[in-house]
C-alpha cells in the first residue's frame, strides 16, 4: 500500500478522507453515512503510514468508556474498516459503534409517611423527592405513588435512584426533631415566665 506523510487538524470522516486523498496523491474509497457525517475527528500527524495503519490508530484512539452512578458502563468507538486484505484500491467505510450500557433490575420499596404527614403534605414531600431528580438529570425517574389508607409511598425504580427518597426522609425527619426542639424550648421559657410572676 502507498505510504504518506499526514498532518490533519481535525475535522469530518469527509475532511479526512479528502486529506488522506491530497497526502497520498492517489484517490481513497470511502463510503460514509449520512448519520455520521458530521463525527468529529481529532487531529491526527502520521509520517510514512499506510491508509490501513491509519485506520486502524484511529479506532484504538477513538474508544471511549462512560461509567454510569450504577456502576454500568457504556463503551463508543469509529473509524475506517475495509473487507479482506487491506490495498490502495479497498472501499472503506465509516462506522460509528455505542454499546447499551446494562440496565438496573427495578425494585420496589415502601415508605411510611404517617410520622411526616402531621407536618408536611403528601404533595410536598413528593415534590422535594421530584424535584432532586430533575436536578440530577434524571430521563428515567421511578414511579411513585401515595396510598391513602396505609400512608404508604410506593416507588418502583432502579435502586440507585431510589436512595433520593431515603436521603428527602431522613432531612424531613431532621427538621421534625429541630421543630420538637424549638417547641419544647419555647414551652420551658412560657411556664418559666409564669413561675417567676409573683
Amino acid at each position: 500500500m502507498t505510504r504518506f506523510d499526514l498532518n490533519f487538524p481535525g475535522g469530518t470522516p469527509k475532511e479526512l478522507v479528502e486529506a488522506i486523498e491530497k497526502a497520498s496523491g492517489k484517490p481513497l474509497n470511502a463510503i460514509i453515512p449520512d448519520e455520521h457525517a458530521n463525527t468529529l475527528l481529532p487531529a491526527l500527524k502520521m509520517n510514512a503510514v499506510t491508509a490501513a495503519q491509519l485506520f486502524e490508530a484511529l479506532g484504538q484512539a477513538s474508544r471511549k468508556i462512560v461509567t454510569f452512578k450504577n456502576r454500568s458502563f457504556q463503551e463508543s468507538y469509529y473509524g475506517f474498516r475495509t473487507q479482506g486484505q487491506a490495498t490502495d484500491y479497498s472501499i472503506w467505510y465509516f462506522y460509528y459503534e455505542q454499546s447499551n450500557p446494562p440496565q438496573e433490575p427495578k425494585a420496589c420499596h415502601f415508605y411510611q409517611l404517617a410520622p411526616y404527614l402531621d407536618t408536611y403534605k403528601i404533595e410536598d414531600i413528593t415534590t422535594a423527592i421530584e424535584t432532586g431528580w430533575i436536578m440530577l438529570g434524571e430521563t428515567e425517574r421511578p414511579e411513585i405513588k401515595f396510598h391513602k389508607d396505609t400512608k404508604l409511598l410506593i416507588a418502583v425504580g432502579e435502586p440507585s435512584r431510589l436512595v433520593l427518597i431515603e436521603s428527602v426522609l431522613s432531612q424531613l425527619n431532621q427538621g421534625k426533631s429541630l421543630e420538637g426542639k424549638v417547641r419544647e424550648t419555647s414551652s420551658a421559657a412560657k411556664s418559666g415566665e409564669k413561675t417567676s410572676k409573683p
